[in-house]
């Protein structure tokens, strides 16, 4: 009764769709995968194929588990984020939210079963991954103890992230605010935790040094103590010691922290969803709405509740009465040539709180620019196989590309869930005049995002970190994938009629092509010293990845230039990690102009053409 029909429901319905079993076989699968693309780099590394008995079977189990379990936290914390927050925005959108506020459902059986219901599939798939752990606990190296700490800090993690983007969805009105926000939230969470961990804060806090402290609030560093494979004595389970990694209590208080933040935000979302919802447009009344006028009359003042003047015009009659609407005073506004462009440009489309996200991003950029500066004068840094300016700027990156992915996606999926998609659609509006008058709203509306990444990397030309040549393919790398990010947005929201899916297909793609980029370099540093024959290593990857794009991208509408594009992408992304590690950046910057532009262009040019736009009022191939 505490969880209510919201989440039985789904509970109920969820099998019977088999994309729910799909998720968390991809999620396995793709482990495999990667564990076995490990397995033939580290056997090639060993130097003859062949390994020096139990030992580097124990030392390859423990690296696998060391570069595969923050995958899972990492993938965890961010779709339960962007499904809690997406599944909410929906119900916003269409308008159902309303009805369920009209039932007699209580506000926690409303808002935690709408949370639960959301991350069913995340938890459902964090379970499956426990015996394919436990399958490399069994090459030895690591612990069973590791592995439940392991997991309970991703649980932990994933419904502390995913009660954010639920509280922020039912707080803010626009999909897009409530979308950036959540993505801000992390960052800055993730972001405090390194701060603390960097000591600058001060002194230690009740005797613990700064890593203790980082741990126990941020879940990449909870999950990086839970992995130590130093041994100590972890406390009396029903009057047994059981020996644990040390690190094993900063976990455990992590696990508090974020089941605590879980309460937290839950509790300000039981209490202020009837405050916050219905917004504030929705009650307004008009003061004539209670009198005997004339339904014509009551809506023409709801539009302009001011004295009618000789402007007025007689639009019909109603209960034998004349009926005007008159326009509003004041001058109008004239509109351009594109009204969407117009619209997008010089109206509030995305709501006024639109400068809270601003800001917020604000402060993101000034503590990676911070860091950038920091790092470029530490001699330490200096000698890394990664550039030192690298660290700090690719989260900056990452963030920018997906706001920018965001309002871009839900530029067009708050205009289908609006009821407002099918109006334009029956307009004069050309297909060029949506497509570039969203895009060119999307990159409008997100020019902070794009604008001060690329200051940021002129300061890195301006001080001489990077030659005039590699600055110029950064900055043509960063243009590149903000263009791209931006037409993804509109592909997605133009082939899923379901603005979750839609959402989660967008912004999903990113995050998949980034933390592929992440593993796999994570995994030729840990694994290998050369990089010769690692493409065979990588193959099953590739393809598997490249499949999984068309499939996403282009299996309602296959094309040729879809499939070179989407088994082009994981290839290129292989080859700029492998340039960008070796120090060959102008091949980095040809891989990623030609694969993403090409992508960008396979994507846009058949949008430009005509007017193919799902619905949901048709039955479609994801149907």
């Amino acid at each position: 009764m505490f969880i209510g029909p919201v989440f039985t429901r789904e509970a109920i319905t969820a099998p019977r769709r088999p994309q729910f079993f799909v998720a968390r076989v991809l999620l396995v699968a793709a482990l495999l995968g990667l564990a076995l693309t490990a397995w033939q780099v580290f056997v090639g590394s060993s130097g003859g194929g062949e390994l020096d008995g139990p030992g580097d079977l124990a030392r390859f189990g423990r690296v696998v588990f060391e570069l595969l379990t923050p995958l899972v936290l990492t993938v965890a914390v961010l779709f339960s984020a962007l499904f809690s927050a997406a599944a909410v925005s929906q119900e916003k959108s269409k308008g159902t939210l309303l009805l369920l506020l009209l039932t007699d459902l209580s506000n926690s059986e409303l808002v935690i079963g709408r949370l639960l219901a959301s991350l069913l599939t995340v938890l459902v798939s964090t379970l499956a991954v426990a015996p394919f752990l436990l399958l490399i606990a069994l090459l030895g190296g690591v612990d069973h103890w590791q592995i439940a700490w392991a997991l309970a800090v991703t649980v932990a993690a994933a419904l502390a992230s995913g009660s954010l983007g639920s509280m922020l969805a039912l707080w803010r009105e626009k999909t897009f605010q409530a979308l950036a926000l959540t993505a801000i939230g992390l960052v800055l969470w993730l972001a405090l935790g390194e701060v603390i961990a960097s000591g600058v804060l001060g002194t230690p806090l009740l005797g613990m040094n700064a890593d203790d402290l980082a741990a126990r609030v941020s879940p990449w560093r909870a999950l990086t103590a839970a992995m130590e494979p130093r041994w100590g004595r972890a406390p009396a389970l029903f009057g047994i010691d059981q020996p644990v990694a040390t690190g094993a209590e900063s976990a455990a208080w992590f696990v508090g922290v974020g089941v605590g933040l879980t309460m937290l935000l839950n509790a300000i979302s039981v209490g202020m969803v009837r405050v916050w919802n219905p917004s504030r447009e929705l009650r307004a009344t008009p003061a004539g709405a209670a009198s005997s006028a004339p339904r014509e009359r009551v809506i023409a003042e709801t539009i302009s509740p001011t004295a009618p003047d000789e402007s007025t015009v007689v639009v019909g009659k109603a209960r034998g009465q004349d009926a005007a609407v008159h326009h509003a005073g004041g001058q109008s506004r004239p509109v351009w040539d594109n009204p969407v462009l117009w619209r997008e440009v010089r109206t509030w489309a995305y709501g006024k709180k639109v400068l809270v996200v601003k800001a917020a991003y604000l402060v993101i950029f000034v503590v990676c620019a911070l860091a950038t500066v920091q790092t470029l004068g530490d001699a330490a840094a200096l000698r890394s196989a990664i550039p030192p300016a690298a660290l700090p700027m690719a989260p900056l990156l990452v963030v920018s590309l997906v706001l920018v992915n965001a309002l871009s996606v839900t530029s067009l999926t708050g205009e289908r869930d609006g009821k407002s998609l099918d109006l334009l659609l029956t307009t004069d509006l050309s297909p060029q005049e949506l497509i570039l008058g969203k895009l060119g709203g999307a990159f409008w509306n997100s020019r902070e995002m794009i604008v001060l990444p690329l200051l940021l990397c002129g300061y890195l030309g301006w001080v001489g970190a990077v030659s005039g040549w590699e600055l110029g393919v950064l900055m043509a790398c960063v243009v590149v994938m903000d263009v791209f990010a931006a037409v993804l947005g509109l592909h997605a929201a133009m082939i899923y009629s379901s603005s979750r899916k839609a959402i989660g297909i967008s912004v999903g793609t990113l995050l998949f092509l980034f933390l592929g980029v992440s593993t796999c370099m994570r995994m030729m540093l840990a694994l290998s010293n050369t990089f010769d024959g690692q493409l065979a290593s990588f193959l099953g990857f590739i393809v598997g990845g490249g499949l999984a794009l068309f499939v996403a991208l282009a299996w309602r509408n296959p094309s040729t230039a879809m499939a070179l594009a989407s088994f082009a992408a994981p290839f290129a992304t292989f080859y700029a990690i492998v340039s960008f590690l070796l120090g060959s950046y102008s091949l980095v910057g040809f891989a990623t102009v030609g694969t993403f532009g090409f992508a960008t262009a396979a994507m846009l040019v058949p949008a430009l053409s005509e007017f193919d736009i799902a619905t949901g009022s048709q039955p479609t191939r994801e149907d």
